[in-house]
């Protein structure tokens, strides 16, 4: 078994070529819509335990890796409406990399009859379009995937034996089966591969980190429910 770990979201900085299109855009670049704030201090936390990690930190804005080539929120506001050829280079510079580099790692382990488990970090925003939401984790998967359905309940069933008060729900706030990374790999991989997105609430940050007590509770849910994977 190997585990793969990824951050999509780490960071907002804006590659120099492209600083002008952001200008007066400072706020929103800091903002959840920027970036998954704290999703980068958690993924070092987790990276020990991972056999490969990858990690991007230029902003969702200029390009969304966790979107596939067709989908409609690629490209952002800022950066939908850049000429075609303008749009080709950011891919090739900024998304085909990490994308390409996870779907190689990932094409190497399932050849060499690995099971990969894959755990994507994001954080979300405690509040969005004035929904409040209390949930303190999320763990999103394909429900018609037998074997990510197990390895969540075991790892929500780990994080709750070690912290009762957690409120962790499954495929919340989002759908684990939507358009992301780990839908992209399982597209490409009918066996040998599972991928959960791991999403916690940025409401827990204390000066952009998350408590160690809680990444405690994450990383040993993690190792226990990997166990017997």
């Amino acid at each position: 078994m190997k585990l793969l770990l990824t951050c999509e979201h780490g960071g907002n900085e804006v590659p120099p070529a492209y600083r002008a299109l952001f200008h007066g855009a400072s706020d929103v670049l800091r903002g959840h819509r920027g970036w998954d704030p704290g999703a980068m201090s958690l993924f070092r936390d987790l990276e020990p335990l991972a056999d490969a990690a990858f990690a991007s930190t230029t902003t969702r804005l200029l390009v969304e890796l966790n979107r596939s080539l067709h989908h409609p929120a690629l490209f952002s506001r800022f950066t939908k409406d850049l000429p075609k050829a303008v749009r080709v280079q950011v891919l090739e510079a900024h998304y085909r990399p990490h994308r390409e580099a996870i779907e190689a790692t990932t094409a190497y382990w399932t050849k060499a009859k690995e099971q990969v488990m894959h755990v994507a970090v994001h954080t979300f925003t405690p509040v969005l379009d004035g929904e409040v939401r209390t949930l303190d984790i999320g763990l999103l998967y394909d429900p018609a995937r037998a074997a990510e359905k197990r390895w969540a309940e075991r790892w929500r069933a780990a994080m709750l034996d070690i912290d009762p008060a957690l409120e962790v729900r499954m495929n919340r706030p989002y759908l684990g089966k939507a358009d992301g990374l780990p839908t992209h790999l399982r597209r490409l991989h009918r066996t040998r591969y599972a991928g959960i997105e791991l999403e916690v609430n940025q409401g827990h940050l204390r000066n952009g980190r998350f408590p160690q007590g809680l990444c405690a509770v994450i990383r040993t849910g993690l190792m226990r429910s990997l166990e017997h994977a």
